[in-house]
């Protein structure tokens, strides 16, 4: 199974990966360049926000144990949770929150948290999936809708400066079917069946479908409704 995703890793870039559309959306680099002064990186990884921060920011990556060694080979500058951030109050210009939040078993606290480091008008750049698959279980334990998004912003006293979807909704649900026709492909070899003889007619779907998705929303007005997930912009206000 590692020898597959290896094979089609190089064609992430291209329409024949399974993922290729969300190339095609709101750019997370963008947003994260909207960062200034000093950072925290709520669930940084590999730490790969830091290099697209300007020089004059001041960085620090955190990440939890259990999900940071053992999930993305984290490299963080601390280990803690989420929920209880060892930093003083109104220590941080800029919080980072992605693709972190449906992780969290406590999200409403961690975003109390977020806020209490903040400075006063610090901002949290967040960005989180809405339809999209469950990954790194088990530890995936939500999905917000715009509105919900917001009713969490608002009871942790942060205030909604912009949400936008990082897809336009023919892109969303194009990368829902090719998620689904990558993972069922990927069912199929692990269990050996007879499903194997169908894959090759999947693998000629996912090219034309994201070709398909992205074409359509050059030139059909998106709907809201549905979207892979959302851009945050919040402020302590």
């Amino acid at each position: 199974m590692q020898r597959l995703r290896r094979w089609i890793k190089p064609l992430s870039a291209t329409p024949l990966h399974p993922q290729w559309l969300l190339r095609t959306g709101r750019s997370p680099v963008a947003l994260v360049a909207q960062s200034s002064g000093r950072v925290l990186d709520v669930g940084c990884a590999d730490r790969w926000a830091q290099s697209n921060l300007s020089k004059n920011c001041e960085y620090i990556g955190l990440d939890y144990p259990a999900t940071g060694q053992a999930l993305y080979k984290a490299t963080p500058d601390i280990f803690a949770s989420a929920s209880a951030l060892p930093f003083a109050s109104s220590s941080f210009d800029t919080v980072l929150l992605l693709e972190v939040l449906e992780h969290l078993e406590q999200p409403a606290f961690a975003l109390a948290e977020i806020r209490r480091v903040l400075k006063p008008n610090g901002r949290l750049l967040l960005t989180i999936p809405f339809l999209y698959p469950m990954h790194d279980e088990p530890h995936d334990y939500q999905r917000y809708t715009r509105y919900g998004l917001i009713r969490e912003l608002k009871v942790a006293g942060l205030t909604l400066e912009c949400i936008e979807s990082s897809l336009k909704s023919a892109s969303s649900a194009g990368l829902l079917v090719n998620l689904a026709f990558a993972g069922m492909i990927i069912e199929a070899v692990r269990q050996r069946s007879f499903a194997m003889l169908v894959t090759p007619l999947l693998l000629v779907a996912i090219p034309v479908i994201n070709l398909s998705a992205w074409l359509v929303d050059r030139v059909m007005p998106n709907w809201s409704p549905l979207a892979s997930g959302y851009q945050v912009l919040a402020s302590r206000r």
